[in-house]
């Protein structure tokens, strides 16, 4: 069982996608943070996101 952390609001304001540079925004429900111009969804592991492309998993839409 995975514990979800929710994701400090100041540090959603001041993260952006590493690719693109674009706000992301958080996905509670699969713990991650999604870069919509991208399409690319960052881990959040132990309540740190992870912000490295290779780590990310592509979305659809």
């Amino acid at each position: 069982m995975t514990l979800s952390h929710k994701v400090d609001p100041k540090l959603l304001e001041i993260l952006v996608c590493p690719l693109t540079k674009t706000t992301l925004r958080y996905d509670e429900a699969a713990n991650e943070l999604i870069s919509d111009k991208a399409k690319l969804a960052y881990p959040i592991r132990d309540g740190i996101p992870i912000m490295l492309v290779e780590e990310a998993r592509k979305v659809e839409g």
